[in-house]
């Protein structure tokens, strides 16, 4: 499935009206546009001077139907047997393209915590890496996969309050 920006006129949102509005929200952001990158391997290969953590987003359900989004440093190992505790959670399992779609409104290769902005009525629970917290600059995808904008963490927070996305901070 592409992800990329030849299909964002088919998402809920498109990366331009993302712009804008972090623009309204004076959320500060440096754009990057490259090719495709689907997986953190292919985010390692570009970092055309991208300094800051690089992030890797998970879309998971448990077996109550509760959708989640972790986010974490891009190396960070995840252990998916004992998340559910860590989370508060029933079992984990990932989420699939379409339930991804339905509740995110991207692609697989474009989740990021920017596409909160699909969810209104906070569906999905945010779970992030503490890691995050301390982090001058975070790299995410606005939505699509060729682009990569890098937000500072205390903007990044600031967009989750708009939201409306209270923040689970997770210490791995």
């Amino acid at each position: 499935m592409d992800a990329s920006s030849k299909f964002k006129d088919t998402l809920p949102t498109t990366p331009e009206t993302l712009l804008k509005l972090l623009d309204r929200l004076q959320i500060a952001y440096v754009m990057h546009r490259h090719q495709p990158l689907r997986t953190v391997e292919d985010s390692k290969a570009y970092r055309d001077n991208m300094p800051g953590l690089h992030i890797k987003n998970l879309y998971l359900r448990d077996r109550k139907k509760q959708n989640f989004l972790l986010v974490v440093e891009e190396d960070r190992q995840i252990d998916m047997k004992s998340l559910n505790k860590k989370i508060g959670c029933e079992r984990l399992s990932f989420g699939s393209a379409e339930r991804l779609f339905e509740m995110l409104g991207v692609r697989p290769g474009a989740v990021s915590p920017l596409t909160l902005i699909n969810d209104p009525d906070k569906n999905v629970h945010l779970a992030l890496d503490v890691a995050l917290w301390t982090s001058e600059m975070i790299y995410a995808h606005p939505l699509v996969n060729d682009m990569t904008l890098g937000i500072e963490g205390p903007h990044l927070q600031q967009f989750f309050a708009y939201t409306g996305h209270e923040v689970q901070w997770l210490d791995f």
